[in-house]
């Protein structure tokens, strides 16, 4: 898929929605390789699977042959881009920041390849060439290029000067700390492209404006959109928080788990703009799960491919075989079954104090099962809650009958949602 066939894939995935010039960056692609940046700031030491459309998006430009910047965000990230919140960020000191930058920086690289080639690509901190910049230099090289008008007219910047929390000219300034990398990259990297999520549109066309004012040349922007569910929660979010790509935060069965139970409504738009697979392959793939939707095999290729892609092929196995081991009851479970489950479902340890006698509907909660103890007793009400696989009734309190070898309680929301309590 080469030149401008990229911009075809892109919008049959419904990947494209923001965009300059879209005929200008076609013949621009036509005309030889391009380089590209998307950037992710480093808020916490993993990123979560929201950031997986925009870092596929430059996996698939390096595919066809053009060359991707991913961008860790040590210097934006000290500050926190103000889209889509309605509040202040916590500002993080250097340590902190050091330390969420090493831990994304091997989940960019699994994506990309930084071999040596035409094609390679390149990780990037804008650290490197703001931390040196003095407030004179910055408001005279970056500053006099982008007024204020343009930045109160970003919808996010526009809500936040009419909240009652306002905003700092802290988090005001963000724009032109992207503009300006923007224009750093297109300065030192030749770097023509930048695409982001659609949130991201204003910061983006900030940069083209600041190289057009300021180096006379041109640049293009792209956004893809905020994925959400169909049940309208960002994607990314579930009611225990965000799904990492850290096995250590989210374990490959969790990750495995989260895709084969998404909505059937999702399951198209997830495998074309979540997975590498072709989009005439995903047709054949949406025509057999339409065709028995209770087999639910749309949700398993995409747990297998998406699962691939974050943890590799090894882990994607072992997580569907543990999605498929463990459908056997609690009750004809071994102490080595149990100490393997723990390692591949979310797992809460209590202490037997902690657990003794309590209602089942503050432990539902304390594990991340529900919400709210009313939330868990309408669960519990409609059958939706099972306590080593048998039915939970209103008002059960958990106590050393439940303990499986001791230790060991499996609690089950609905058919699939698994969480493991280890009393110690």
């Amino acid at each position: 898929m080469r030149g401008s066939g990229i911009i075809d894939d892109l919008q049959a995935r419904g990947l494209v929605h923001d965009s300059t010039d879209l005929d200008a960056l076609r013949a621009r692609l036509d005309a030889g390789p391009i380089t590209l940046y998307a950037g992710f700031d480093p808020t916490a030491d993993s990123l979560h699977i929201g950031h997986l459309v925009p870092l596929l998006v430059l996996c698939r430009f390096q595919r066809s042959g053009h060359r991707p910047i991913a961008l860790a965000g040590g210097a934006t990230g000290m500050i926190g881009d103000p889209s889509g919140r309605s509040d202040e960020r916590n500002l993080q000191d250097q340590a902190t920041l050091d330390r969420h930058v090493a831990g994304i920086t091997p989940q960019l690289e699994r994506f990309l390849d930084f071999a040596d080639g035409p094609g390679q690509a390149r990780l990037v901190d804008n650290r490197d060439w703001t931390a040196a910049m003095s407030v004179l230099d910055f408001l005279r090289d970056v500053g006099k290029y982008i007024t204020v008008n343009q930045m109160l007219a970003k919808e996010s910047v526009r809500q936040r000067v009419n909240s009652d929390s306002g905003i700092s000219f802290t988090e005001f300034s963000y724009m032109l700390l992207q503009a300006h990398d923007f224009w750093w990259l297109n300065e030192h990297r030749a770097c023509e492209l930048q695409i982001g999520g659609s949130d991201q549109w204003g910061n983006i066309t900030a940069g083209i404006d600041l190289i057009r004012k300021r180096s006379g040349r041109g640049g293009y922007g792209l956004t893809v959109p905020l994925v959400t569910r169909s049940d309208g929660q960002k994607f990314g979010k579930s009611a225990a928080g965000a799904i990492w790509l850290d096995a250590a935060r989210t374990s490959p069965y969790a990750f495995y788990q989260y895709f084969i139970n998404v909505d059937d409504r999702d399951v198209e738009r997830f495998l074309l703009q979540m997975t590498l697979l072709p989009v005439d392959e995903i047709a054949e793939i949406m025509a057999g799960h339409d065709a028995a939707p209770e087999a639910r095999t749309g949700q398993r290729r995409l747990a297998e491919e998406v699962t691939t892609l974050a943890h590799g092929d090894g882990a994607a196995r072992e997580a569907a075989a543990a999605s498929r081991d463990f459908t056997k009851a609690a009750l004809d479970l071994s102490v080595e079954d149990f100490e393997v489950l723990a390692a591949e479902i979310p797992t809460t340890e209590v202490s037997a104090a902690t657990f003794a006698g309590r209602e089942l509907v503050e432990i539902l909660v304390d594990v991340g099962l529900e919400t709210s103890k009313g939330a868990a007793r309408r669960l519990i009400d409609n059958g939706g809650v099972y306590v080593n696989d048998e039915p939970a009734t209103a008002g059960r309190r958990l106590g050393p009958d439940d303990l499986r070898h001791g230790r060991f309680v499996l609690l089950r929301r609905g058919k699939k949602v698994r969480h493991l309590v280890v009393v110690q």
